[in-house]
């Protein structure tokens, strides 16, 4: 006997109700593609963004040992220009971490294309990450370009502790990272971005003994010192290339991470809230 085919009614696949996460895990793949955007977008430029940095921190190095350096000046047991170098090299990191990400989303905001940032399936925490990354990553790739242009110029720059050199270089760019990405979020046109730069980042960054070692100030100024974060990262930075630091190495590492901690919460905060993005 022959069995007809039973006539069963087709039925549409189920669709999620309206506001139910489909991706449910992280999404990986959405993660990748806007890390790699992020890389993409400074790397097209990278005389730009990350050649030029290394020379304009070289002649940094070379001005100073040559107007402050003479006579075989030491600072700290060690010579003027290894003194300054760690200072200097993640100086540059800090900076270029803090511009990467502070143009993301201000950019988009300007010429109209955030969509293209809060309309994908990614997450606050996601969208925040990629954003962060793909400073992080500018600041590295800035980092080892000066780090290769001092080694060139005769500097020793040979890491002794590559631990805190990694931990206080990474800490630091993804501290600037998140300041950069709460600054493209509130401001409103490139002048705002540069306001912060030069009047928080600059003078931070400068006054924080790249140049010097803190020490050697008065106590009111030391104690103003302590209480610049940058200074912990420097000294810690530092800490990693001369096994010489002039604040404790493990209270900075510590700080840093718990200020990381406090910025990010921040930083997601106010992307969830869609203050300036959405709004």
């Amino acid at each position: 006997m022959h069995h007809q085919p039973e006539n069963r009614p087709f039925v549409p696949p189920m669709l999620p109700e309206p506001g139910v996460a489909v991706i449910r895990q992280v999404n990986w793949g959405g993660l990748k593609t806007l890390y790699i955007k992020e890389v993409r977008r400074f790397f097209k430029v990278q005389l730009q963004t990350i050649w030029a940095p290394a020379v304009t921190t070289l002649l940094f190095l070379i001005i100073f040992t040559v107007a402050l350096g003479g006579s075989g000046r030491q600072v700290m047991g060690v010579p003027f220009a290894e003194f300054i170098a760690p200072g200097l090299i993640v100086m540059g990191m800090l900076q270029n971490a803090f511009a990467n990400s502070s143009f993301s989303l201000l950019v988009g905001k300007i010429q109209g294309t955030i969509v293209d940032y809060l309309m994908p399936p990614l997450s606050t925490a996601e969208l925040l990450a990629a954003l962060v990354g793909g400073a992080v990553t500018r600041a590295v790739l800035v980092g080892g370009a000066v780090w290769i242009a001092m080694a060139v110029w005769g500097v020793d720059v040979w890491p002794r502790h590559p631990l805190a050199m990694i931990w206080f270089g990474l800490m630091g760019s993804i501290l600037l990272a998140l300041m950069g990405v709460m600054t493209s979020i509130w401001a409103e046109k490139f002048d705002h971005a540069a306001a912060v730069t030069n009047f928080v980042v600059a003078p931070l960054a400068l006054l924080s003994g790249t140049f010097y070692s803190v020490e050697a100030l008065s106590p009111t100024f030391r104690a103003i010192s302590h209480g610049n974060p940058f200074f912990y990262i420097i000294s810690g930075f530092r800490y990693g290339f001369l096994e010489r630091a002039d604040s404790d190495v493990t209270l900075g590492a510590a700080l840093l991470l718990a200020i990381n901690i406090g910025m990010a919460i921040a930083a997601y905060a106010l992307l969830r809230s869609g203050w300036k993005t959405k709004n």
